[in-house]
């Protein structure tokens, strides 16, 4: 810890203050300190690096975005084994948002060697099959274990709804009835169309819709 709870607490505060935040992410960031570049670790006594930021949410958009749905499309899984780790490596990431921007669509998905879907290139991958089942990938060394797929995890347990943790693939992914992203700046948000394929009716689903809005009840603190 780069320093007392306590003392993180006020620099959070003061960060949320300063930025004019009211609904809006808080971002914290600790590196292991500042160094001379070498590949080798620093000396244990370096002391580490704090960064917070904290930005303000357009939260009309977010639910428009919501209501309308977006556009998934699929590249190949070119990451290092352990993308479980959260870090800064993330240039296959960019790489990947970049080319789902171009293609006009807001999230990638990476997809194996075998056609099974890892995760987003910010979000968790989800679908609900034709039998009602919502599937997602397990947290394995495969994805980054989100904190917005755990709470979503809890929701679909209230919810009574069969959960399927495995992989799924491609082809599952366009035949299915929903899908859906869930991330710390999208919450769950809807999939209507993979690749330039509707998905279901081209429609947000009935599922992910009830998920967003009781991720929000669950989540959220008065």
């Amino acid at each position: 810890m780069p320093m007392p709870r306590n003392a993180l607490s006020i620099v959070f505060r003061e960060t949320i203050s300063r930025n004019r935040v009211r609904d809006g992410i808080l971002y914290l960031q600790i590196t292991r300190g500042v160094a001379r570049r070498d590949h080798a670790f620093p000396p244990p006594d370096t002391a580490p690096s704090i960064v917070v930021t904290a930005k303000s949410y357009d939260l009309d958009r977010l639910e428009q975005g919501a209501a309308d749905g977006i556009a998934v499309i699929s590249v190949p899984e070119n990451r290092w084994p352990r993308v479980d780790i959260k870090s800064v490596s993330l240039l296959p990431n960019v790489l990947a948002k970049q080319a789902a921007r171009e293609q006009g669509a807001k999230e990638a998905w990476f997809v194996e060697a075998d056609g099974k879907v890892t995760e987003g290139s910010s979000s968790n991958a989800w679908i609900v099959t034709r039998d009602g089942a919502v599937v997602t990938r397990p947290a394995d060394f495969g994805i980054l274990r989100g904190i917005t797929r755990t709470v979503v995890l809890d929701v679909i347990a209230e919810h009574g709804l069969k959960l399927e943790e495995r992989p799924f693939t491609m082809e599952e992914a366009y035949a299915a009835r929903e899908a859906f992203v869930t991330s710390a700046t999208n919450f769950v948000m809807p999939v209507v169309r993979i690749d330039g394929r509707p998905i279901g009716n081209g429609a947000p689903g009935l599922i992910a819709s009830a998920l967003r809005r009781d991720y929000h009840a669950y989540a959220e603190i008065a």
